[in-house]
């Protein structure tokens, strides 16, 4: 599989990612231990080198299955993880990456990323300059390589860059969710940082496998998610009807044709997960898909058929 470099770093990433929220189980159903360690497994194999976590996932849990998958690997691998906003303080960011170095079983985190802004979820308020002084420290120190954000407005990306360099944004960015598009794409060309576009596939929404009539258990988050509400859901069930032809046409899944238009799009790579090894390789093979300018196009105006109807909301669930 092609790399592309990380933000201005050396630092070669895969454009699409292997991504561990379900790792982590909570927030999931149906998610085994096996298999996810496998599915990681599988994705290296098929040529995706990059992984992305976070200290929330599960606790800790889901990057202690990513040293156990990877960590007789770690040489072939660019791991990814993320810094929970109640933990911004100086000695909570160093302490949380000692936690997560010892968890993935590794001396060096190529990419560290604030997870959410301080103030999220009700976390306490830290000066940007005290989070991003700690993280300055633990690249001097060779702990870290990079830093990114994820979930950030372009004004929070901007102060951050006040104190040191980010190479790296992760918003939710999918076909059926492209606010991104807005402001923060253009800053992120403008200024040479990776887009990391989480929630790819729309939590599953976009690989057609969910009927018009589906609803998920309260305890799996897409039940909170808005795409999956009407009447969001009618919309997004009729656009992927329009999208199965060019799907066809190409040899390829729904989901691989809509990881394919993702990494098509400026300074873009998609993470996606993966809950057993057939689903990581299948997975792996939409980077080989390329589409056409005028594919490109059409497969635009379907997405915003749903797209145009979204809440202004940056935020994809409604987590009350």
């Amino acid at each position: 599989m092609d790399t592309r470099k990380l933000g201005k770093t050396d630092i070669e990433i895969t454009p699409l990612i292997f991504g561990t929220w379900q790792a982590g189980k909570s927030g999931w159903v149906g998610v085994e231990d096996e298999a996810v360690i496998q599915a990681m497994q599988a994705a290296l194999d098929a040529g995706i080198t990059t992984f992305d976590t976070a200290e929330v996932y599960g606790n800790g849990y889901s990057e202690e299955l990513v040293g156990k998958a990877l960590g007789n690997r770690r040489d072939r691998v660019i791991l990814a993880t993320k810094v929970f906003p109640n933990h911004l303080k100086h000695d909570q960011v160093i302490e949380a990456c000692e936690n997560s170095l010892r968890r993935m079983q590794t001396d060096v985190i190529d990419l560290y990323q604030i997870h959410w802004p301080s103030g999220a979820f009700k976390s306490e308020i830290v000066p940007i300059a005290e989070t991003m002084g700690a993280l300055n420290q633990l690249k001097d120190q060779g702990k870290i390589r990079a830093i990114g954000v994820s979930n950030f407005s372009k004004a929070q990306i901007e102060e951050a860059m006040e104190y040191g360099r980010i190479d790296s944004l992760q918003p939710p960015y999918s076909l059926f969710w492209r606010g991104v598009e807005t402001e923060l794409r253009p800053y992120c060309v403008e200024n040479e940082l990776t887009i990391l576009a989480y929630s790819s596939l729309a939590q599953g929404l976009l690989t057609g496998k969910f009927g018009p009539d589906h609803e998920f258990p309260k305890e799996d988050v897409r039940s909170k998610n808005k795409l999956f509400q009407p009447p969001l859901y009618g919309k997004a069930q009729a656009a992927l009807e329009q999208l199965r032809p060019i799907a066809r046409r190409y040899h390829t899944t729904l989901g691989n044709l809509a990881l394919a238009w993702l990494m098509a799009q400026p300074q873009t790579t998609a993470i996606v997960g993966a809950r057993n090894g057939e689903q990581a390789k299948e997975n792996a093979q939409a980077a080989a898909v390329s589409l056409s300018a005028d594919d490109l196009a059409e497969i635009d105006a379907i997405s915003r058929t749903v797209t145009d109807h979204l809440p202004s909301d940056p935020v994809m669930w409604n987590f009350g």
